[in-house]
């Protein structure tokens, strides 16, 4: 409709990725949420970007159009995620762990839906989604608007610290959650954009073996949902460090292991596997945020969950580039073993701040 090119796709993904870096910049150096209302700000946030979503529809845009609406979408992105995990630590200083759980749980089963439309839906008519998900948006920050005051734990900051999202890596505990977050980021959209591409090599090398790959990958990311809330609930039996170390530890040895298990003839095994995966590969993520939260002061927690954000999504568009220009380059079934890297470097940090012996 739009006569774009092939490369264009790739761009508009880009265009949201970058918008989303450059909010969550703005949002943190300007210290926003710290200092003005996060429920308003999220409201803001969801019908802006709403508006932003839905305005690429019209048939008379130009690439540059599309990129445009597309960036400032991933612009207001910034004050809906990172905004959100502040608003649930103004409500909860105990309890925390559980409650960012299920927040992060309602985020994967939101990535997982395009994956289910893709298998019982014509997305050729991609208007009537388009739609719907602006709808959705702004409802749910009307929700949040009406239903969502302040947190009574909320701590405004008084003026702007420019500098406040640089200060806060000086805290050792806070900087160790951190590079933990990093590692797990390093892994986890790579992950999930690549489970259709492992489903469809596992039944090129597997042949007489058919999945119904959107059906599968929903099934395979929405699982996470669980693993999230099932950690959260852990968290507060065992503590939130082990807890998000371990479920650290169990994804990196997925990533380790991958290679061989692709080997595997027994596509109940494949699956079972890659469910398994799927669950622990998100389960640590609300526990980071949850370690990030508590770890710096109140005036500026939602610059710091921001900026964390900001640099962890950055760190997933450069591990899905190299997975790419692996997978392009070579046929090798060691190249998911790159995934563990991230991970091995989020343990090692976690181990000399939090479990030194």
């Amino acid at each position: 409709m739009f006569e774009l090119n092939d490369n264009a796709l790739g761009y508009l993904t880009s265009s949201v990725q970058f918008g989303f870096i450059i909010g969550t910049l703005f949002f943190a150096i300007f210290t926003i949420a710290d200092r003005f209302s996060p429920s308003k700000i999220f409201a803001l946030s969801a019908v802006f970007g709403a508006l932003f979503n839905v305005a690429i529809i019209y048939n008379s845009n130009s690439l540059f159009s599309l990129l445009l609406f597309r960036f400032l979408t991933g612009f207001f992105l910034a004050g809906i995620y990172p905004v959100g995990m502040k608003i649930a630590s103004d409500y909860f200083k105990e309890g925390l762990g559980k409650s960012l759980s299920f927040l992060v749980g309602a985020l994967v089963l939101g990535t997982a839906f395009p994956h289910i439309l893709k298998g019982f839906i014509d997305t050729s008519s991609w208007k009537p989604i388009i739609i719907s998900t602006s709808i959705i948006a702004v409802l749910g920050g009307l929700l949040i608007f009406l239903f969502v005051p302040d947190g009574p734990n909320r701590i405004a900051a008084k003026k702007l610290n420019p500098t406040a999202f640089l200060s806060i890596f000086k805290n050792r505990k806070f900087r160790a959650a951190s590079f933990g977050y990093f590692g797990h980021m390093w892994e986890l959209y790579t992950f999930w954009a690549f489970v259709p591409i492992i489903l469809k090599n596992y039944s090129i090398w597997h042949q007489n073996i058919e999945f119904n790959i959107p059906v599968l990958s929903f099934t395979i990311i929405a699982i996470g949902a669980l693993g999230c809330i099932i950690a959260g609930y852990v968290a507060e039996k065992i503590g939130t460090k082990i807890t998000a170390f371990t479920a650290l530890l169990l994804s990196c040895i997925c990533c380790l292991s991958s290679p061989f298990i692709l080997m595997f003839t027994s596509p109940i095994f494949f699956i079972s596997f890659l469910i398994f995966w799927g669950i622990v590969v998100i389960a640590d993520s609300p526990l980071f945020s949850t370690l990030v939260a508590q770890n710096v002061e109140p005036q500026i927690k939602a610059t710091a969950l921001t900026i964390v954000n900001c640099i962890g999504f950055a760190i997933t568009i450069i591990s899905i580039l190299i997975l790419n220009i692996l997978i392009t380059t070579t046929n090798s079934l060691m190249v998911y073993m790159i995934l563990g890297v991230g991970p091995i470097l989020g343990l090692l940090s976690l181990r000399q701040t939090y479990f030194k012996t």
